[in-house]
């Protein structure tokens, strides 16, 4: 068949087509333009490359005396002996320390829990019962979290299942009749996408395993029925076949990161959602354009053989009288964070949609304070694209909160500036200077798009992307995770690389973004003002460059990270705090020297010392990661691995979740 030739990427279900043509002000240039340089990257070959460092940052010092942390336990000093790197097909833990595969790709969880077959045999009826493929972020919900508890040994796992190997998932692969799909492999292929949520209990001899026959075990695919709320629900570029008064969907699709809510539930974020559908007509709205929707998609969905609804919704083109009449705005369904209780399993999904559409990569909430708004942050995971930040109209109240505080609020985007401040820009219509701005772009091109003016907020967030280039954002090297410090409040996010940065017809580079051709990234910080996380402007810096042996990152003359054997790393990407304060960075990058397979360190915020604690096996990236309550136990999520990890016996590679323990008990990391 000839398909994407549109681009010969296409079918890496990790490629982020370059979509951002606005002319914002890129990091380089906002680089340029300070002329007191306090941090700059050294590299090993002697190139030094300036980057703007923030201002004085609150709770950067071990002997802060935040009245913030007063009450906290922290303890963020690093104990163990760093590992080496590894090329090895295992996973590789500090001495002391013991790790194990858990709940591997095909584990049946649910339903009549039906048997993994590793010829690859499985129905998609029998996919839609187990877990599913590449496993992404995770988190563990304490089983008597809503009674107050916060149990370590009994919970629910839940996580994300990003996309597929079509290779290992069916017995022969992919196939095409007559150039249709199987509708049984388009709907084991659905089956695996979407979430898993698992309880899971420890016994007497510290041994995981699955509570078989709990009502709280779950899948929700991408064809679970799933409700629309907030800002656009009922707007009418969402009227589907399906859903006529733009109030539901079926599906969410390409789930990389999460983030769980203060009432404990979880929020899954539909990254990249736009390589599913296809559109083959002459035009495209808006909409698609901004995402990089294309003629064809990525699996082929809309071609299953059984011509069934739940199928061709995944093509997007005009094929009847009006949008009520066939899935046109199918794709305006997706983009969003989904919030899933994972403690009412009978519960329908909600895409909430006030967070904005886009790229979405995760979530990360600020500590919520009494009678206070909820404030929550979130990377659109995509080159030259922008971090978010949504505060919550409603105040928070213990007893009370839930998913309505999501529905109600002003989301912004960020602007880097050069002087080490920033600014948290507002996409409301109701703001007298975005209001202006959108005025103003009203009849000119934004990047591809010819501007013609939005119709009303739901509008705005239907088109985030294209409000954040008219409001003036900073441009990104792909925002990834973010984590905010438990301690001292910094919000971080990884920028996990830009090989397009500097190029020709693309940005150079900002000062939030210092490097050309970025190939190994680096994490960002902020403080902000008066460390409230409502406040509309912070205080940034740059934690650390990632790169090779001598890669050295420099505040104010002095080295504040070197690196060096025990911790060189490239493209940082999953990022977590745990319960004490340490902060984990996972990577997804290079797999040649001098890094070898991606990695997991441990980093002290304080001090910024860091070294290598976990390395994967060969292939994969290191993706989420969380912790029991009492940090005795982790559980981090391996995606995409070569070979066939964990099981030598087993033909097919599979994706797993690894269970870390120190073998005296004691807590990771220390």
């Amino acid at each position: 068949m000839a398909k994407h030739d549109l681009d010969p990427n296409y079918l890496d279900p990790n490629y982020e087509p370059v979509v951002n043509h606005s002319e914002n002000t890129p990091f380089h240039q906002v680089l340029a333009a300070r002329m007191q340089r306090r941090t700059v990257m050294k590299g090993s070959v002697g190139a030094a490359l300036a980057s703007v460092m923030g201002l004085g940052l609150a709770g950067c010092g071990s002997d802060s005396d935040d009245s913030s942390t007063e009450g906290n336990v922290s303890n963020t000093d690093i104990g163990f002996e760093a590992v080496p790197t590894s090329t090895a097909n295992e996973v590789v833990v500090p001495e002391g320390y013991s790790s194990e595969a858990f709940l591997p790709w095909g584990t049946p969880i649910t339903g009549s829990y039906p048997e993994y077959k590793p010829d690859g045999t499985n129905t998609g009826l029998e996919q839609e019962q187990q877990m599913g493929m590449h496993h992404d972020g995770v988190h563990f919900f304490p089983i008597d979290l809503k009674a107050g508890g916060n149990s370590s040994s009994e919970g629910l796992l839940v996580m994300n299942h990003e996309y597929i190997n079509q290779g290992a998932l069916h017995a022969n692969g992919a196939t095409y009749v007559n150039d249709m799909r199987p509708a049984d492999e388009v709907r084991k292929e659905i089956a695996a996408h979407g979430v898993s949520v698992v309880h899971i209990k420890r016994d007497a001899n510290g041994t995981w395993d699955i509570v078989f026959g709990s009502a709280f075990n779950r899948r929700i695919t991408g064809n679970t029925e799933m409700d629309i709320r907030g800002p656009v629900r009922g707007y009418s570029k969402l009227i589907t076949k399906y859903s006529p008064d733009a109030t539901a969907t079926r599906g969410t699709l390409n789930n990389c990161a999460m983030g769980p809510t203060p009432w404990g539930t979880y929020l899954a974020a539909e990254e990249n959602w736009h390589g599913y559908f296809a559109n083959s007509d002459a035009t495209q709205p808006r909409e698609q354009i901004r995402h990089g929707v294309a003629s064809s998609s990525r699996y082929d969905w809309e071609l299953a053989d059984s011509a069934e609804d739940k199928y061709i919704r995944f093509n997007v083109s005009t094929q009847g009288a009006t949008a009520a009449d066939d899935y046109r705005n199918e794709a305006n369904t997706y983009g969003y964070m989904v919030e899933i209780d994972p403690f009412t399993p009978e519960s329908k999904p909600q895409k909430r949609t006030a967070l904005g559409r886009f790229g979405h990569e995760g979530v990360i909430f600020a500590p919520v304070t009494e009678g206070e708004p909820v404030v929550c942050y979130s990377g659109d995971d995509s080159r030259f694209e922008y971090i978010y930040k949504f505060v919550s109209s409603q105040p928070y109240y213990a007893a009370t909160a839930g998913g309505y505080l999501l529905d109600e609020g002003t989301l912004y985007v960020a602007r880097f500036n050069e002087d080490g401040s920033g600014d948290w820009l507002s996409l409301d219509l109701d703001d007298a200077d975005f209001a202006a701005k959108v005025a103003a772009a009203q009849g000119t091109t934004v990047g591809d798009i010819q501007f013609d003016g939005f119709e009303n907020q739901a509008d705005v967030l239907l088109n985030t992307r294209l409000a954040a280039d008219i409001a003036g954002a900073t441009t990104m090297d792909r925002p990834e995770w973010g984590a905010v410090d438990p301690n001292s409040g910094q919000v971080y996010f990884t920028l996990t690389n830009n090989s397009n940065r500097g190029k020709a017809g693309y940005d150079d580079v900002n000062a939030a973004n210092p490097n050309a051709l970025n190939q190994t990234g680096h994490i960002i910080r902020w403080t902000e003002e008066g460390n409230d996380h409502t406040a509309v402007s912070f205080d940034w810096d740059i934690f650390v460059f990632a790169g090779e042996q001598g890669t050295e990152t420099v505040v104010d003359g002095e080295t504040v990270v070197s690196l060096t054997d025990d911790n060189i790393f490239n493209s940082p990407d999953g990022l977590w705090f745990d319960y004490n304060g340490r902060l984990w960075i996972q990577t997804d990058g290079s797999d040649a020297a001098p890094y070898q397979n991606n990695m997991m360190l441990a980093a002290n915020p304080e001090t910024r010392e860091i070294k290598r604690f976990f390395v994967g096996p060969q292939g994969c990236e290191v993706t989420g990661v969380v912790s029991t309550p009492d940090v005795k136990t982790m559980f981090v999520n391996i995606q995409h691995p070569d070979g066939n990890w964990p099981d030598s016996s087993d033909p097919r590679p599979r994706d797993a979740t690894v269970i870390v323990t120190r073998d005296d008990g004691g807590v990771i990391g220390a």
